[in-house]
């Protein structure tokens, strides 16, 4: 068989670059030129001799990874791309090549490959007489649909223009469940006012509140058309963005027909066409006018276009639509996709559909025996009127049921955590537990996804925010599982996690009014109200200072409440105190996270308590420290000068000249009646070292400050605000909430600042007559009572053992 050498070459290439790429995602190490490149911002200069294929894709592939954080790994898994996909990427490189075929050899090959790709496509989603629109915008294709009706509906559209719109003007229906942003987008393009587009609600009593409401849409059209406006087009769901409904597209397309209108279908379960068994809701896409189908994701095929089947028989205004163009080049977006189809072959593509809707159910399932855990769909009876004594009630409500049930086998699985209360089987509402449930409720099934992703990335769920049940997560293998590979173990693993996660999100959402309780007992605590944070609460520390302005108050709230927090992360719990979302209103908070069974609230509320009066304190004292020792030092250079000159009068002139002194002092040893002083920096006053030396006589010895200790003692891996008995990690037994935060406040109370011992001669001004040489005493450390003291040469033999020795005070 001969082979293109250029074809052979590409698929070498291919091979050689993928696997570079991949091996630098795989490799765990950066090397020493992707960092260096990382941190190069700035593009240098062309090269003049230009780059081997080698040294492109490695620059490629830095690009790919330079905002990767080396020491944080992030829990985003990305897609694997396997066979399949390369076989996508090389359509890509195949299609440029192609384009540079002779015409005829080009127009040749083009078509072959768009009229296989559409009649697999058509059999495949059981779409018949049907053509294809190829691409990259997955809006495009209906952009395109709305211009060929438009061009139908209008016979002289192609010669008059907009114009001819003024007669009627042009209406585009849309459930309120569509892609947000999607019918602007379409006036937007088309050039249509947006009055043109009318927006339908969805079932408000009856059937599904995701789905459109057909009465209504019923009634809109009639008034439309009073008014002489003209329906064109009806955009309806197989599957809505966010929760997965399907709309009743067999009465939509009646009503279609009745009023001559397009209808155009789009939706993730479009895919379930593929199947052998498709229930008779999603069957009805078939008799659309046109839908639009995303295959990339469904398959996992990377950089595949979407495409857009549609029925009309006159390729003229499909041309002047744009549906078809008459460039060959631009009938090859379907290469890509008609190698894909071919390696996967129509049971590698029915698998892949079947095995993400398999995995669907299986978590739909296990969702069922889980408690608090509720899943879209489910329709409440006390919606429905009593009427008759209930037996109009329980014959809707058995409707309702049944419609329902086919929701149920949606490949799209929503679900949210909601407390448990007692109204749920009175069968009322379970909102309204306390004022802001809905909001603390939507904040906490975000952190419940975030984890879940985190703890199960293969499992590509999301979120997603919907009108009544407000902050879901949505598990979507359709969208996802191929590209993640997602398997059955994954689903049990997403349980598994779901099932731990489950008693923490009950514990923090009742423990949250304990919390706010506790924290209106402490008047040196503001409790924060913050909907939107997923925890225990929040909580700010505010001084007791009301003599200083609104600009110094904050910034000492702002001191004080950052100190707190960092001596908070450093206690051993189990809870985790940060500042809150990045982009919160709230700042200069201290917000707690997420809350288990065992904890103590009082406990906790006690110790945020005590170690903000610790910093507020230790502040206090510091603000204090600079006058007090300036006023304290000026004081001990006047006491000095006066002991100095004390001293020197009773000594007498003799024993100041040099050797005479010393013999003098020998045969008569001197015995001053000037005492030491202590300087008491907590008083900020000079005082005589006569107690101190008096006590110490007395009691022998001065033993050293023992730090206050409790009965109440943690043993050695016991976390703190642990409640006494309750379930927990820890085994050991735990003391009373009240007497651990007595203990803990104890022991971060700052003690007395010890004083400063002034000796006589440590700190002096010296006199004009003091070259007589003396005897060096050596003074004495002592401490008592948090003071510390010297004293003359006479008493050193009163140093008791093991005392340290103290810093000598100069006294500036």
């Amino acid at each position: 068989m001969m082979v293109d050498p250029t074809l052979a070459e590409m698929g070498k290439n291919l091979n050689e670059a993928m696997k570079i790429l991949e091996d630098g995602r795989k490799a765990s190490e950066p090397d020493a030129d992707r960092r260096q490149f990382s941190r190069c911002s700035i593009p240098g200069p062309l090269q003049g001799d230009g780059q081997d294929v080698a040294s492109i894709l490695q620059l490629v592939q830095n690009l790919m990874h330079e905002d990767e954080e080396e020491d944080k790994p992030s829990h985003r898994r990305m897609q694997n791309v396997g066979e399949q996909g390369h076989m996508a990427l090389l359509g890509h490189s195949l299609a440029a090549y192609i384009s540079v075929l002779d015409r005829e050899r080009l127009r040749k090959l083009i078509t072959r490959i768009a009229s296989d790709t559409t009649l697999w496509l058509c059999r495949l989603f059981r779409y018949e007489s049907g053509s294809a629109y190829y691409h990259e915008d997955d809006r495009e294709g209906l952009l395109k649909v709305c211009r060929l009706v438009i061009n139908t509906r209008y016979e002289d559209y192609s010669t008059e223009g907009y114009t001819v719109l003024n007669s009627r003007q042009p209406v585009i229906y849309q459930s309120a469940t569509c892609r947000p942003g999607l019918g602007q987008h379409l006036c937007s393009q088309l050039g249509l006012p947006l009055s043109s587009l009318c927006t339908v609600p969805c079932n408000t009593m009856f059937g599904s509140q995701h789905q459109m409401d057909i009465a209504l849409l019923d009634k809109l059209i009639r008034e439309d058309v009073e008014t002489g406006k003209l329906p064109l087009l009806l955009i309806a769901n197989a599957g809505t963005p966010g929760a997965g409904h399907t709309d009743k597209l067999g009465r939509l397309k009646e009503l279609c027909e009745q009023y001559g209108m397009w209808l155009h279908i789009e939706g993730v379960i479009l895919a379930t066409l593929a199947l052998g068994e498709v229930s008779s809701p999603v069957t009805a896409a078939t008799r659309s006018d046109s839908m639009t189908l995303t295959l990339g994701p469904w398959l996992g095929l990377p950089a595949v276009p979407a495409v857009t089947l549609y029925r009309h028989e006159d390729p003229a205004l499909s041309l002047a639509a744009g549906l078809t163009s008459s460039q060959p080049v631009e009938k090859l977006r379907a290469l890509p996709l008609w190698l894909s189809l071919q390696y996967l072959g129509h049971d590698g593509i029915v698998e892949k559909i079947r095995h993400a809707v398999e995995l669907s159910q299986q978590l739909l399932e296990k969702l069922k025996t889980l408690a608090s855990i509720k899943t879209s769909g489910v329709v409440s009876l006390s919606r429905i009127p009593l009427i008759s004594g209930g037996s109009l009630r329980d014959l809707l409500g058995s409707l309702i049921l049944s419609i329902v049930e086919d929701e149920l086998n949606s490949p799209v699985v929503v679900f949210r955590f909601s407390q448990e209360t007692s109204a749920e089987s009175s069968g009322g509402s379970v909102e309204g537990y306390f004022a802001g449930e809905r909001e603390v409720l939507d904040s906490l099934n975000r952190w419940l996804c975030e984890r879940l992703a985190q703890l199960v990335p293969a499992s590509g769920v999301d979120i997603v925010e919907l009108e009544d049940e407000g902050t879901c997560v949505r598990f979507t293998p359709l969208m996802t599982a191929a590209a993640l590979e997602t398997q059955r173990c994954d689903v049990d693993l997403l349980v598994e996690r779901l099932t731990e996660l489950v008693p923490v999100l009950n514990c923090t959402l009742r423990l949250r009014l304990d919390f706010r309780e506790e924290v209106y007992r402490h008047s040196a605590l503001s409790y924060i109200e913050d909907l939107s944070w997923p925890g225990l609460g929040a909580v700010r520390y505010e001084p007791r200072i009301e003599e200083l302005n609104d600009s110094k108050r904050q910034l000492e709230v702002e001191k004080i409440n950052s100190e707190l927090l960092v001596k908070l992360g450093d206690l051993d719990a189990d809870l985790i105190f940060s500042t809150g979302l990045e982009f919160g209103p709230e700042k200069d908070c201290i917000f707690i996270g997420m809350a288990t069974e065992d904890l103590d609230v009082a406990e906790l509320v006690d110790m945020i308590a005590a170690l903000g009066r610790d910093i507020e304190e230790n502040g206090r004292l510091l603000e204090n420290m600079t006058e007090v020792v300036r006023k304290g030092i000026q004081e001990a250079e006047l006491q000095l000068q006066k002991d100095n000159q004390d001293k020197l009068m009773e000594e007498g002139v003799l024993r100041q000249i040099p050797l005479v002194g010393s013999v003098l002092n020998w045969f008569s040893p001197f015995q001053s009646t000037v005492k030491g002083r202590t300087f008491n920096l907590a008083a900020g006053s000079l005082d005589s070292t006569e107690p101190t030396y008096s006590m110490k006589a007395q009691t022998g010895g001065l033993a050293s400050p023992e730090t206050p200790t409790s009965s109440a003692k943690r043993l050695p891996g016991q976390r703190l605000f642990r409640r006494e008995g309750a379930g927990g990690s820890d085994s050991h037994s735990e003391t009373s909430s009240v007497g651990q935060a007595e203990d803990l406040s104890r022991e971060r109370v700052p003690q007395p600042t010890p004083p400063y011992l002034v000796p006589d001669e440590a700190v002096s001004m010296a006199p004009e007559i003091s070259e007589t040489p003396q005897v060096p005493a050596k003074p004495e450390p002592t401490q008592e009572n948090g003071e510390v003291g010297t004293q003359e040469g006479e008493q050193e033999e009163r140093q008791p053992e093991g005392q340290e020795a103290p810093v000598e005070e100069t006294g500036r």
